[in-house]
């Protein structure tokens, strides 16, 4: 551990791990309100969208523990770096794509980077903090993080309207290209206690997930009985199932089976799988009714959908040091309920003429339940292992919750494309309706799971057994 830093170099160390979560997590949602545009550009059909978000989530959830994992081998700070510089090169590949699926190939890419990145942010900022203010630090990454969601859309909606879609990749190569040397020079090199690779775990996992998405995306499309999709998604299954036999016996697992014993570890997770297929599965569809219903430009899009995502930014970083005193489980709860009331209110709200005010109410109590779940969830995680295994809980965190997401989008693509469609404004909102008020219902159930969280010792005793244990 390395809670002997100066101030200085904490400080750096908070600024480009919080940097590098940004970049990678502003790519999650940075294309929602440019799918509309990207769409007519390049004659996508539904699917071919679903990956354009799912090509991205899917290999950023299933090499997260890789990533983690080889951060833990090689070196933390060098791997943070490398996947910047591999983030950035994909970027640039998107960004001169002419063709869908030439976009989705280097949204694959895209994901490969930030699989590497994400997770090191945590371990590298956890390995530099003291434990008794990690709860203010991770509320202040966290806060970041939220604002990285805050601008996607936005950003995504006015790079599109000013320029071209192309430019909302272009965006993260000059960060790239900065931070990378930036992050070799400001951050202290560390390394897990186990360097091992689990190479047949990663191949289960990849392939198994990969077959069941697969069959998901085309579910619509091929119809669900048939062979295109109903082996993918067999076979998917027996491959995760493989997964986990493997898991439980491997000697050094990429997923530590043991982790699930703990109560909080376990539950947060599962708060988290069905938030994120909550909430991305709602914003991959909600992000495209102001142009596709209302005719708005992907600027004014983006700008309406500020009062939901700009919450974070804001809310995160004071949640984040409440959740010290009062803590995290409680805010988890409070946020997912929240976030679950407010996609339950726009599905009741949402016609094709809905004035804009009649939204805003629920878009800022979604986007505060949002801010409430994101601050203490990192530190919940966290708390619920040992210090040398907070590398692997990192990964597995992040690729749950990133699965969630990937699972979102296809499950709730396929139930608006089942009862709606892109035919007329009228079938986008009966498709996008019924989508998110079953993304709500899923949010709220993950509000009472985290109730079942059991509660944590105050901070400053969690401290002193984290030192002890160090």
């Amino acid at each position: 551990m390395t809670h002997n830093l100066t101030k200085r170099q904490t400080a750096w160390t908070l600024i480009v791990t919080s940097l590098g979560l940004f970049m990678v997590s502003l790519d999650n949602l940075v294309v929602t309100t440019a799918l509309p545009v990207i769409r007519r550009s390049l004659h996508a059909s539904i699917s071919q969208l679903e990956w354009t978000v799912n090509a991205y989530t899917l290999t950023f959830a299933v090499l997260l523990l890789t990533g983690a994992a080889l951060g833990d081998r090689f070196g933390r700070r060098r791997l943070f770096s490398i996947g910047l510089l591999l983030f950035t090169g994909a970027s640039a590949l998107a960004a001169l794509s002419t063709s869908a699926t030439m976009l989705d190939v280097a949204r694959g890419l895209q994901g490969i980077g930030g699989a590497i990145v994400a997770p090191l942010t945590l371990t590298i900022l956890s390995a530099a903090v003291a434990p008794e203010r990690r709860g203010l630090a991770f509320g202040i990454w966290g806060g970041v993080g939220g604002l990285a969601v805050a601008l996607g859309p936005l950003v995504g909606g006015a790079v599109v309207s000013g320029i071209s879609w192309h430019w909302i990749f272009w965006l993260n190569v000059p960060i790239g290209l900065v931070l990378a040397p930036l992050a070799m020079r400001q951050l202290a090199e560390t390394r897990g206690p186990d360097r091992a690779l689990d190479l047949p775990g990663l191949g289960l996992a990849s392939v198994g997930l990969l077959g069941i998405v697969w069959g998901l995306v085309r579910g619509n499309a091929h119809g669900w009985t048939s062979v295109g999709v109903v082996v993918p998604m067999v076979v998917g299954v027996l491959l995760v199932a493989a997964f986990v036999a493997w898991e439980s016996r491997a000697a050094h697992p990429m997923l530590p089976l043991g982790f699930f014993r703990d109560r909080t570890f376990t539950l947060a997770n599962v708060a988290s799988l069905l938030m994120f297929f909550g909430m991305f599965g709602s914003i991959f569809l909600l992000a495209q009714y102001f142009q596709t219903v209302q005719g708005l430009s992907p600027l004014q899009s983006g700008l309406r959908i500020l009062p939901w995502t700009a919450m974070p930014m804001f809310v995160a970083p004071l949640a984040g040091a409440l959740s010290d005193r009062v803590g995290g489980q409680r805010l988890m709860t409070v946020g997912l309920a929240l976030q679950g009331a407010g996609l339950l209110w726009i599905a009741s709200t949402q016609t094709a003429a809905t004035p804009y005010l009649s939204l805003v109410g629920p878009f800022v109590l979604s986007g505060i339940g949002m801010a409430l779940f994101f601050a203490p969830v990192a530190n919940l995680v966290l708390g619920a292992v040992r210090p040398e295994a907070q590398g692997k809980a990192s990964g597995a965190t992040n690729a749950i919750r990133e699965l969630g997401g990937v699972f979102g989008v296809a499950v709730l693509a396929s139930i608006f494309s089942s009862v709606g469609g892109y035919a007329s404004p009228t079938a986008f909102v009966n498709g996008t309706t019924t989508a998110v008020y079953v993304g709500g219902a899923v949010v709220i159930v993950a509000a009472i799971v985290s109730a079942f969280i059991p509660g944590r010792p105050r901070a400053e005793a969690v401290g002193e057994l984290v030192l002890e244990a160090a």
